[in-house]
């Protein structure tokens, strides 16, 4: 019996036998052609195209001019003698006459022309699947073929040709079919090797990826997927320990592992899809872990630590609501503090009268936020205050400036308006003390001695012109005064002095004695 995975082998194709001539009491048997060594493809098409070629133009002819039936082929001779004289003495015999029919005989070869071209395409396609591997991927489809193939044989043998050509056309549309299924095939295979790598079993993968190798041998997937099966021991070990790892809470350790498979078979799905689900875990424990760190620092107004903190956390997970809220949060409270902050100190300097820096710290404040109350309140009572203190310090701190009228007029419409200030505190008492006291020296009139040649012409500006004299007196107020002395043909003198109510000035010599 044969094998399925046999390659179907085609009857010999010789020249059309003419019919035999029926006998009565003999049997023609096979002739040693039919059970010779099967010929090859080419040279029977070529030879039946010559005796197609012989049927159709030359045996017409032929028959025409010998109608008489052609005698039977010598090895049919050979066997009649043989069996005639098994038994016994010859009889007469029977001419056998049998009729020319060209047309029959031409549609007979044309038949048996079809058979043999469609047993050879039969033929080729079976040996280009058995090469690529049918007979293990297809190993049922492609068996089946072999019965009809056989069954084909001997309808051929029996000169039965448009049913031996049927029957290898069934089996030429059979592999047909295995040959359109093969992409197909193909790609279940890798498949099949793939979701292997994916459940750790290397055998099956190997085996699914030698089997694709038969069929398309240089697929760019195959080499892939074996280098992968190839890595499989080594990263299957990577995949518990990092299992273990994470189960015990080190995430830390777990990502490492899982780094490491994953550079063993970046491909690996379970690899890739624990790796993300312990960097997600792991990026949610340090996310919770900095926004903890920062709900501690803001607990304990380390608003630096809080904010550094947040941030940390908004970096871990981009777009995180909770971490912008917090974020808000230390701002709101860092604000906060800063405003209680500037309106403590605000008090304090008004406390100790400090009033410039009173303003500028509710000025600060009011800057941060204009709509505090605090500052706004603070800023009303502190300008006003802020700027008296200014003038009495003014006052206070160049009394000779007193000695003009119109300044002393100014320092005590001031004095006055500082008196209506209430409460005092002990700086504004004494700034109106001081200022109470500068008044009081100021409007102490000093007598003046002034000296000259009797030939300068002496001036003390802003109190009068003198003209010359050899010595006169001036009633000053305390204060800063400057005399100028001119005389024709000589420099001009320039002469300055201080009048001070705690002691009369020396005399004051004014006169030009440098010619020009």
């Amino acid at each position: 019996m044969p094998s399925h995975n046999d390659p179907v082998k085609p009857i010999p194709f010789d020249a059309v036998e003419a019919a035999p001539t029926p006998s009565a009491t003999t049997t023609t048997p096979r002739s040693e052609a039919q059970r010779g060594t099967p010929v090859w493809v080419l040279p029977a098409l070529a030879l039946l195209v010559v005796l197609a070629a012989v049927v159709v133009f030359l045996l017409p002819a032929a028959l025409e001019e010998r109608p008489v039936a052609p005698a039977a082929s010598t090895a049919e001779a050979g066997a009649a003698d043989t069996q005639a004289a098994a038994n016994g003495p010859a009889q007469p015999a029977v001419p056998a006459v049998e009729e020319a029919a060209p047309w029959s005989d031409a549609q007979l070869a044309h038949q048996r022309k079809e058979a043999q071209e469609l047993a050879a395409e039969l033929l080729e396609l079976q040996l280009a699947l058995q090469e690529r591997g049918a007979g293990q991927w297809a190993t049922a489809a492609f068996a089946a073929v072999t019965p009809i193939a056989t069954a084909g044989d001997e309808l051929y043998k029996n000169r039965e040709y448009a049913a031996a050509t049927e029957q290898y056309r069934q089996g030429l549309a059979a592999l047909q079919a295995l040959q359109d299924s093969i992409p197909q095939v193909l790609t279940g295979l890798l498949e099949q090797a793939r979701q292997a790598l994916a459940q750790g079993d290397a055998d099956a993968a190997i085996s699914a990826l030698e089997t694709a190798a038969l069929i398309e041998p240089d697929h760019s997937d195959i080499a892939t997927l074996r280098q992968r099966a190839e890595v499989l021991p080594q990263l299957l070990p990577l995949l518990a320990d990092a299992q273990a790892a994470e189960a015990a809470g080190d995430l830390a350790q777990a990502r490492t592992l899982l780094q490491q498979a994953t550079e063993l078979d970046p491909l690996h799905t379970g690899a890739q899809e624990a790796l993300q689900r312990v960097t997600t875990r792991a990026r949610d424990q340090d996310f919770n872990q900095s926004m903890s760190d920062g709900y501690a620092a803001l607990g304990q107004g380390r608003y630096d630590s809080a904010r550094k903190a947040f941030n940390a956390a908004a970096k871990l997970q981009p777009g995180s609501k909770e971490a912008a809220s917090a974020l808000q949060e230390v701002s709101a409270a860092e604000t906060a503090q800063r405003l209680a902050s500037l309106n403590q100190q605000g008090q304090r300097e008004e406390q100790q009268e400090q009033w410039a820096k009173a303003v500028a710290a509710y000025e600060q404040a009011q800057k941060i936020d204009g709509s505090v109350l605090f500052a706004a309140e603070g800023l009303q009572r502190s300008r006003m205050r802020a700027e008296v203190d200014q003038q009495l310090r003014t006052a206070v701190a160049d009394p000779l400036r007193l000695s003009d009228t119109a300044v002393a007029a100014a320092a005590e419409q001031l004095l006055a308006q500082a008196r209506q200030i209430s409460p005092r505190g002990p700086v504004l008492e004494q700034q109106l003390s001081a200022l109470e006291t500068a008044l009081r020296r100021a409007n102490t009139e000093v007598t003046v001695t002034l000296r000259s040649d009797a030939k300068t012409e002496v001036i003390v500006y802003k109190v009068a012109r003198l003209g010359s004299f050899s010595e006169t007196a001036l009633t000053l107020r305390p204060g800063n005064y400057t005399a100028v002395g001119t005389r024709a043909g000589y420099r001009d003198v320039r002469h300055s002095f201080t009048v001070s109510a705690d002691s009369p000035p020396a005399p004051v010599t004014i006169a030009c004695t440098e010619p020009i």
